[in-house]
Order: structure tokens, then C-alpha cells, then sequence
């Protein structure tokens, strides 16, 4: 897991990569590499997890290829014997090189045999072009920029922004889309003419000339069988669980207490005999105030039953002094607090000596563990009672507490968020599930006539929540947070807080 930058066009290309090091070297403390051929220029910082020989630092070069690697392939072993068999001599242990081969091998084909996260750059001395790959669904981030004849590309968009090689131009619809969920969807950047690489594309440019993007993977193509069994899901499981504990270093896990961070500790303390887990605790005080996630409960009983080395980190009023940094690594507006916990819980297991944490994110995109998701089906169904009968409940809900005694009253809240969307179109629905502020509320916020704009928030995701499964909502649903939700928040502020720790995340159920 590392971080990535590079330069092109530039005349100080050199200078560039010693600032592009240092601000990304939280993503890299290990080693920080670059690589200049001509206006060409490469830095890398290196957080070493697997192969953890100098022999594999980046910029990496071979033949006459150089690559810029941030992620794991978890396969790379199979594909370094099927390399092997071809006469292809290997001089590292490394994912990293068994990247480069692959790509000398099969060219952007590639892509389709790699199993893992990633984002990386090939640049070829021969051909001047580059080969910029992001994965399938966008774990790992790319942000990258083309103006003029120069093209510039990095793991995180205060690098880009920093060195001073973009025009720091507010994207004012990016603005108003993170005003709306308190996030960034899509893939546009805060800055005009900055964009992320969408997951599952790869980016081509040669020198003098436009890039060109393409599509080398979509969901729609690998969607499984009807006749897929609940032994097939546990195979596909379990063989995801074996690739993401390959790693030179220890592994440790997450643990709220949940299903999903509770199958994943529980399968990788099977496989490694042991292991350390991590949960965050809320302090007595706040449990006063606002009832809590039990989160504790269930972590300590889990690792009671299991036998894990397990951490409890209790969030404090200090928190609020770190909230500025916090800040600044997350790059962009996110207003979720689980981009606190994780990098808390990131930085304790780093002090403790763990460089990697299995996560269960996804699980809930994909099994439908939202209360959102279930709140919208339960809608579906609450447009079926007449109206007269809506209007007594809604009136009831309109005037109840959200707090009792000076404590929060959950129920209340929800009933109330729950009647603000419950009788819209299901699209629209899923939408204001989701959504801080209706359309007219929102431009009330603004200075100027951004219609259009809020206007395109509603079009473009019932674009997508109605793309396909139609009267199918349960797969509309898991569809639109696959492509929307998962990748614009939870793996964003996920990559971003912890490698803001110098941590690796992994994801087996992505």
C-alpha cells in the first residue's frame, strides 16, 4: 500500500517529486523513490507490506518499463508461476513486478487477470506513453488532470493541489453534490478539471497527444447466477478471506461487533492462529446523552468467545484537537464520523505495531444491511395505505420529541426522516433517504441561480437507481450503493483516513 504522483510537461519535474514525497508520505513512510526521463517524472512513497526488501522500492524499472504502484494484487503468486512458465525471470518477491511483467506480457489485458486493489502508472522510455490502471471497484484513488500539453496525476488531490500544478478552482456542482449528502459522488473532484479515474478503467497517453480512457470492467458483466447457492457465496468467501491475508507483516481486524467484521475476525483468527482486533468505545458521559451502538458489548464477547488480543479505543472530548488534521487528510467534504473512528482506530493499531486491518466493508451494500435500504422497502409498502389514513400518522410523527429528559430519542428522529420520503416516487425515495436537504432548501443555501445543478443531483441518480432491475428495489437499491454509495464515501474516506495513519485496509468482501 503506497501512494502515487507524477508529472508530465513539466519543467520541474524533479523539484515536483520531492513535494509530491513529502506530502504523501503518511501514504508511505518506508521509502519515498522517484524516476525523471526527460519532461517525465514519477515519485512513490512505499508503505512496505509485501516483499519487504529494498530490492522492491518504487519507482521500480525493468527492461524498459517503469511502474508506480500503490495496492496489492492478492494473486500475484499464481500469476508469477503462469509468468515463470513463459521464461520471465523475476528478481523480487513482489507484487509489484509480477505487475510490470503481466502488463509486459499481456498489455491491458491484464487488468483482467488481477485479483486485488489497486491504482498504479507504467510509463514506457521506449514508446514516451504511460499506462495509468485503477481497480475494479475503486478501492484505491486516482486523482489526475490534462491541460495544455501537460498531464499530472496523484493518490490524493492536496498533492495536485499543493504543488501548485492545478488551478485551485472550486467545481462548484461538486460543491453543491457534497452540500447535498455531505460527500462527493462521481467523478469529479472539488477542483474544475480535476477528476478521479472511475474504477474498473485504465487511461492511456502518449506523448503530444490526448489521453484516452477505457472501461475494462463492469459489474453488469459478472453478475451471478440465478442458481448461485449459499455453498457457492461461502467458496467465493472463503477464497477472498485466504488472498487478503497474504502479507509479510502481521494482520489484525476490525471489530464492531457486527456480522460482517465479526465472520472476518473470526476466519482470519482461524487462518493465523492469532490475532489483534480493534473496536472504538464511546465513554459514559455520551451514553447519557445519546443512546449508543452497543458496539463494545458484542466486540468484547466476540473476543472472550475467540480468544482475539482486543483493543477498545474510547473516543474523548480530545478528539476535537484532532479534528484539523482529520480534516486536511480527508481532502474533500465528508461529513461522516466513521471517518473519525477510522482513523483512530488506525492510528492505535499503528502505534501497536499492525500495519493492516481487515475491514467488512461492503457487506452492507451488497446484503442489504442499511437501515436506509430497509426503510425504503418498508415505504413501498407504506404507499399502499390510503391516504387518509397517512395524514393522523404523519401529524403524530410532525409533533413528536426527538429528545426525552435531555436524551436523544432515536424513534423520533427516525419516524421523522422516515415520513419526509416515504410517500415519493421509490427513486426519489432512496434519494431523500440519503439526502441532507430537498431541492428548494438547497438553493436557499446557495448565492445564485444553480438550478440546473440541483436539478442534475435527482436526475443523475435516478439515472442510475432506474438503469436496470426494474420492480426488482431490493437490486435497484444494492445496485445504486455498489456504484454510488460504496465507492463515493465509504472506500473514500476508508483509504484516506487510514493510509492518513500509515495503515492498509482490506476489503475481502469488495
Amino acid at each position: 500500500m503506497c501512494g502515487i504522483a507524477g508529472f508530465w510537461g513539466f519543467n520541474n519535474g524533479d523539484a515536483l517529486c520531492d513535494q509530491a514525497n513529502l506530502i504523501q508520505k503518511h501514504r508511505g513512510p518506508d521509502f519515498q523513490g522517484k524516476f525523471i526521463h526527460d519532461d517525465f517524472a514519477v515519485a512513490h512513497q512505499r508503505l512496505s507490506i509485501i516483499d519487504l526488501d529494498p530490492r522492491s522500492n518504487q519507482p521500480f524499472v525493468k527492461k524498459d518499463l517503469i511502474i508506480a504502484f500503490n495496492g496489492e494484487v492478492y494473486n500475484y503468486k499464481e500469476l508469477r508461476q503462469e509468468l515463470e512458465l513463459k521464461g520471465v525471470i523475476f528478481r523480487t518477491n513482489s507484487d509489484t513486478e509480477v505487475v510490470l511483467e503481466s502488463y509486459f506480457e499481456w498489455g491491458s489485458s491484464c487488468l483482467d487477470k488481477f485479483i486485488g486493489m489497486f491504482s498504479f502508472c507504467i510509463y514506457s522510455k521506449k514508446d514516451e506513453s504511460i499506462f495509468l490502471a485503477r481497480d475494479h471497484f475503486g478501492i484505491k484513488p486516482l486523482f489526475y488532470s490534462e491541460f495544455d500539453d501537460k498531464f499530472c496525476f496523484s493518490s490524493e488531490l492536496k498533492t495536485l493541489a499543493k504543488t501548485g500544478v492545478i488551478k485551485k478552482e472550486v467545481n462548484m456542482n461538486t460543491l453543491i453534490l457534497s452540500l447535498n449528502f455531505l460527500w462527493v459522488p462521481g467523478n469529479d473532484s472539488m477542483f474544475k478539471g480535476v477528476n478521479k479515474l472511475p474504477p474498473g478503467c485504465y487511461l492511456t497517453k502518449s506523448k503530444g497527444k490526448k489521453s484516452v480512457m477505457k472501461k475494462y470492467w463492469s459489474l453488469d458483466d459478472n453478475q451471478s447466477k440465478p442458481s448461485s447457492t449459499v455453498k457457492e457465496l461461502e467458496d467465493e468467501f472463503l477464497q477472498s478471506m485466504d488472498r487478503h491475508l497474504v502479507a509479510d507483516v502481521p494482520v489484525s481486524s476490525f471489530l464492531s461487533g457486527g456480522l460482517d467484521s465479526s465472520l472476518i475476525s473470526v476466519l482470519a483468527k482461524d487462518k493465523l492462529g492469532a490475532l489483534e482486533t480493534y473496536t472504538i468505545g464511546t465513554s459514559d458521559e455520551d451514553k447519557k446523552i445519546e443512546q449508543m451502538p452497543e458496539d463494545e458489548k458484542y466486540a468484547s464477547f466476540l473476543a472472550k468467545k475467540f480468544d482475539f488480543k482486543h483493543h477498545e479505543i474510547v473516543i474523548k472530548p480530545n478528539i476535537i484537537e484532532e479534528l484539523p488534521h482529520i480534516v486536511y487528510l480527508l481532502d474533500e467534504p465528508i461529513g461522516d464520523p466513521a471517518a473519525i473512528n477510522t482513523y483512530l482506530i488506525c492510528k492505535a493499531a499503528k502505534e501497536n505495531g499492525s500495519k493492516v486491518l481487515l475491514s467488512g466493508m461492503g457487506a452492507d451494500e451488497m446484503m442489504f444491511g442499511y437501515r436506509r435500504q430497509k426503510a425504503t422497502l418498508i415505504a413501498e409498502r407504506y404507499k399502499k395505505i390510503p391516504e387518509f389514513l397517512r395524514r393522523p400518522i404523519e401529524a403524530v410523527v410532525r409533533i413528536s420529541p426527538v429528545k426525552i429528559f435531555g436524551k436523544g430519542f432515536k424513534i423520533g428522529r427516525w419516524a421523522k426522516r422516515f415520513i419526509s420520503f416515504a410517500s415519493l416516487p421509490t427513486a426519489d425515495s432512496y434519494l431523500m433517504s440519503y439526502s441532507y436537504y430537498k431541492s428548494n432548501e438547497l438553493s436557499k443555501l446557495l448565492v445564485g441561480d444553480y438550478s440546473n445543478e440541483i436539478n442534475n443531483i435527482r436526475k443523475d441518480h435516478n439515472e442510475l437507481f432506474n438503469s436496470k432491475y426494474k420492480g426488482d428495489v431490493i437490486n435497484q437499491i444494492c445496485n445504486t450503493d455498489l456504484n454510488m454509495f460504496m465507492v463515493g464515501l465509504n472506500l473514500t474516506y476508508t483509504d484516506r483516513a487510514s493510509m492518513g495513519a500509515s495503515v492498509e485496509v482490506r476489503v475481502p468482501f469488495i
